[in-house]
């Protein structure tokens, strides 16, 4: 085993959004053993420094999906935007919608300044159609996506596209089903687009040649590592590029069922410290 690329967001992180002790500890044996980790998410890689800003932890960064790859001292390494036509296809579609929705560039995550209103407005339509329901789930899922570091806030989606920074990611979240069904549908058949998901209420779109699978597939041949020598690991659809293309896998014990099915392998949850799990297994 060579490179252990890792998701962050339901994988790396519990469920109060932090990396525990175990898999610190864990993902540094693995470099100590010359094994390069990457973690391959989501987030915007700036993002994820925050998030390893007190934990000592320095490793490569796929980001936005796929669309980047940063090294470990925070250098751009490789980048693939989404093409201006499409950004604003995207962009007027989602705002004639009313989605919330956020634009990963270089240094920012730009999202609209009623976007946070438009989430709040779904909240209250559910607590009154179902007044005895517990959604405390629905409220961690939104505190957790407002916990991300560096937004900027824009009049509109215009300024976004006017603004001239490359754009890597689109992000849509709603608490509404059938309006992400919608949303689905309308991009799901876009050449020139990747559409994924990486939550219960979201869908993301990035560039066609941005993918998880594919960016670890250009670390593998930049550090001219077999993709037969790494592994992967995650728990939600946009993981799955990436764990094809690595040759081993593994679902964290609370991954989607389509991601389990991918997986050469089950580890223990994002709770129980399932990448330390995972990482102990392959290192064996």
């Amino acid at each position: 085993m060579k490179m252990i690329a890792i998701d962050l967001d339901g994988t790396l992180l519990n469920r109060d959004s932090r990396i525990s002790d175990e898999n610190v500890q864990a993902i540094k044996h693995a470099r100590a053993k010359g094994v390069e980790v990457v973690v391959a998410t989501g987030r915007a890689e700036f993002d994820v420094r925050e998030v390893f800003s007190k934990t000592g932890l320095k490793t490569w960064v796929i980001g936005a999906n796929g669309a980047t790859i940063h090294t470990p001292e925070g250098e751009l390494f490789d980048s693939v935007p989404i093409a201006h036509d499409d950004a604003a296809q995207i962009l007027k579609w989602l705002d004639q919608k009313n989605f919330y929705y956020e634009v990963f560039s270089d240094t920012s995550i730009l999202t609209p300044e009623n976007g946070r209103d438009l989430l709040y407005i779904e909240l209250d339509r559910i607590r009154s159609a179902n007044p005895e329901a517990d959604i405390s789930d629905l409220e961690h899922s939104l505190l957790k996506q407002f916990g991300q570091t560096g937004f900027v806030q824009v009049e509109s989606y215009e300024d976004i596209l006017q603004s001239g920074s490359p754009l890597y990611n689109v992000l849509a979240f709603s608490f509404d089903q059938e309006k992400l069904k919608q949303g689905w549908k309308q991009f799901e058949n876009y050449v020139d687009l990747t559409l994924v998901s990486s939550a219960l209420h979201n869908f993301e779109l990035e560039h066609k040649e941005a993918s998880k699978g594919l960016a670890l597939e250009k670390l593998a041949a930049h550090f001219s590592i077999p993709m037969s020598a790494t592994a992967a690991i995650g728990d939600s659809p946009n993981d799955l590029s990436m764990m094809k293309a690595a040759g081993q896998s593994a679902a964290m014990g609370n991954a989607r069922d389509v991601v389990i099915e991918a997986s050469d392998f089950v580890s223990k949850t994002n709770d129980e410290h399932g990448v330390a799990h995972a990482i102990d297994l392959w290192l064996k």
